[in-house]
């Protein structure tokens, strides 16, 4: 075989693939990077071009705890990087206390509410008031009405809000739990506590409609927070105040 076959096939098999592209392939490419660029910020156009990591099982928690709520990957990125900094042992409390708020919080059978035991401290507290039950969406609810130190009633959490957008309607609510309420006969009035927002007004309306006819009195949190806001965004002061000065609640509200 001649010597200069055998080069020219060393030359190709040291080929890059770009050369392979047209000269208008190559602008194009070179042109889409340059829109990235304009389109990116300039420091988020490095991280989104060259982002790798060093380890797999970096990239793997990075991803997990990118995950939550309102947590990107760069914050992702610099949480786990603080882990890692600090004594193992903290790593492992923070995963056992993880596992165990999956497997060990239980909900409670009265009112809906997180729970270490099947009845949660504030259905089981003698002093609470059995007769006043406030309706709320979630658990963040019942947290931000406990701060005002206002409420000496209990709960019933409903676990959301009609929203047919999101394809949430009565039946994904715990709304039977009402009707308990009241056939349990000690229940006098029920107190809507719910977002002022469309949504939380029609959850209201459909739980009034369902059972105004029982001899129960509905009320409404006075409107102290703006229409839109969810429960949990309002000041201790003006949450306490909506709720000692709540009205009566009617098919006007």
């Amino acid at each position: 075989m001649h010597p200069s076959n055998n080069f020219s096939r060393s030359q190709e098999s040291l080929s890059h693939p770009c050369d392979k592209l047209s000269g208008k392939d190559i602008h194009r490419y070179l042109n889409f990077w340059e829109l990235l660029k304009n389109i990116l910020n300039p420091h988020l156009f490095v991280y989104f071009c060259v982002m790798d990591y060093p380890s797999k099982v970096l990239a793997k928690a990075v991803d997990e705890i990118s995950g939550l709520p309102g947590i990107g990957r760069k914050t992702a990125l610099r949480l786990a990087l603080h882990l890692l900094k600090q004594p193992a042992s903290r790593a492992v409390s923070l995963g056992n206390s993880l596992i165990s708020l999956v497997n060990d919080i239980k909900y409670c059978k009265e009112c809906h509410n997180f729970s270490d035991f099947e009845v949660c401290e504030i259905c089981s507290n003698p002093k609470r008031h059995d007769e006043l039950i406030c309706i709320v969406e979630d658990v963040r609810d019942v947290i931000a009405i406990e701060n005002t130190g206002k409420y000496t009633g209990k709960y019933l959490i409903l676990g959301g809000k009609i929203s047919p957008m999101e394809g949430i309607g009565p039946a994904q609510l715990n709304i039977p739990s009402i009707e308990k309420k009241i056939n349990d006969g000690r229940v006098k009035e029920f107190i809507f506590a719910l977002s002022a927002t469309m949504e939380g007004d029609t959850t209201a309306y459909y739980i009034y409609k369902k059972f105004k006819n029982f001899d129960i009195s509905f009320s409404s949190i006075a409107r102290g927070i703006s229409v839109g806001d969810e429960l949990e965004y309002a000041d201790e002061i003006s949450l306490g105040r909506s709720i000692v000065n709540r009205l009566p609640y009617n098919e006007g509200n």
